[in-house]
């Protein structure tokens, strides 16, 4: 099993943005910080969770557990629904990656337990503005 930690985040309404991924399990360790563009926090979180499917789709993975601290994230894949049309695509991107894997769930986790992933995020967020 893959375990599949996500944040994303923004300096603003939209501002500058980044995203944080952290992968473990099945002999990985991996750890991505990345700036996007300027965006809002729910986008910054959207593509977080889809950058980091990529990753373990390119892993190779067919177990993962993913985790995210973002309601909105978690609800939306679990629905397979989001209201707002801004999300739709990055939501029809994430289940068609989930569909490529055996196994595949998405549990919410609070801000605490999301720690390593939200570094990673902020960091991306910090190299924009230097």
């Amino acid at each position: 099993m893959i375990e599949l930690f996500t944040d994303g985040a923004s300096a603003g309404n939209p501002g500058v943005s980044g995203i944080g991924i952290f992968i473990r399990g099945e002999g990985h360790l991996k750890q991505l910080s990345e700036p996007i563009a300027p965006t809002n926090n729910h986008i910054a979180e959207f593509s977080a969770l889809v950058r980091g499917l990529q990753e373990v789709q390119q892993l190779g993975a067919s177990f993962v557990a993913a985790k995210s601290d973002a309601k909105i994230v978690v609800d939306a894949i679990n629905k397979n629904y989001v209201k707002n049309p801004a999300y739709k695509p990055f939501l029809q991107q994430a289940m068609t990656i989930i569909a490529t894997f055996d196994v595949f769930y998405i549990d919410w986790i609070p801000d605490s337990q999301n720690k390593a992933a939200d570094s990673l995020a902020r960091r991306a967020i910090q190299a924009q503005k230097r």
